[in-house]
């Protein structure tokens, strides 16, 4: 395994794995004015939301690495304390990218990417009129990490109005994730759609207690056909399935094809685990367990 001491490497190498490894990241379009009121739209992706009572989202402006200059968005934000987040999708994304180009201090980003200026309400700065979501802000802290290239400064921002696209809710009144169609950034030039088949669901284990990867049976747990992912799935059920139901289970069509092409244990058990991966793949735990258990009711 490749090991890497932060401190014996070059600080643009040590940028470039992080940025690749802790991806995707969601990237923040951040419109602010200085105090002459010229306008400035840069992209970042060292951003989140970190709060909503109150609601904080934190982006960093990063000293340059090659030349340790910063960009007119930390002097705006320091000068006025006012900050738009606008959300990139899909469809904006390369005028994004372009916005990110190091234009001088009187030059308008959002002319040069062909954006819309959009009057905030509650602040000074202008929001992205294509961007599907707009976060008014104003900045509550600057922590500054370091003097040297590269180092970040975290701009703390509390929101103060959000703007949402109807277009991107769904019939529930709730943002959509298909149709906001957000991007993020990976590692060189790299982003990700986070849409269509790249889209999939996990359950979070809140309202119930999961048994647990480690109460999964031995030849279960030490499968080869069955992964992580898998084994994931099926610690997360709250007991598992009874003998009766099990019975009922092994009656189905596909498990009596199973039992019946061959009377070899170890081969039948591994037909029944590609099973029951078929099942998990489908979302369907409570069969994949029942799948799994079957051959304890034909064990000597």
């Amino acid at each position: 395994m490749l090991r890497i001491d932060p401190k014996e490497v070059e600080t643009r190498v040590l940028h470039g794995h992080l940025l690749s490894a802790v991806s995707p990241r969601p990237i923040a379009l951040a419109s602010t004015v200085d105090k002459d009121g010229n306008v400035n739209l840069s992209p970042y992706s060292f951003f989140n939301v970190f709060s909503a009572n109150p609601p904080v989202a934190i982006f960093s402006p990063a000293r340059r690495v090659r030349d340790n200059t910063t960009k007119d968005t930390l002097a705006n934000v320091k000068e006025t304390g006012e900050v738009v987040i606008n959300i990139v999708s899909y469809d904006m994304v390369q005028q994004t990218s372009l916005s990110s180009t190091e234009y001088g201090t009187e030059v308008n980003e959002f002319v040069k990417a062909g954006f819309t200026e959009a009057p905030s309400e509650m602040i000074s700065a202008p929001r992205v009129a294509e961007s599907p979501v707009q976060l008014e802000c104003k900045v509550r802290e600057v922590v500054s990490l370091g003097d040297h290239g590269g180092a970040g400064n975290l701009v703390i921002c509390e929101v103060l109005l959000m703007h949402i696209n109807e277009a991107v809710l769904g019939e529930d009144g709730k943002i959509d994730q298909h149709k906001i169609d957000t991007v993020g950034r990976l590692g060189k030039n790299w982003y990700v759609r986070a849409s269509g088949d790249a889209l999939f669901e996990v359950e979070k284990p809140l309202s119930t207690l999961g048994i647990g990867v480690d109460q999964i049976p031995k030849r279960i747990r030490d499968s080869y056909i069955l992964s992580g992912n898998d084994l994931g799935k099926l610690g997360n059920v709250e007991r598992l399935p009874l003998d009766a139901e099990i019975e009922e289970f092994s009656t189905h069509h596909r498990i009596q094809s199973i039992m019946s092409e061959t009377t070899d244990g170890l081969e039948r058990r591994e037909l029944l685990h590609h099973y029951a991966k078929e099942l998990l793949e489908e979302g369907k735990v409570e069969k994949a367990w029942k799948a799994l258990l079957v051959d304890k009711l034909n064990r000597t």
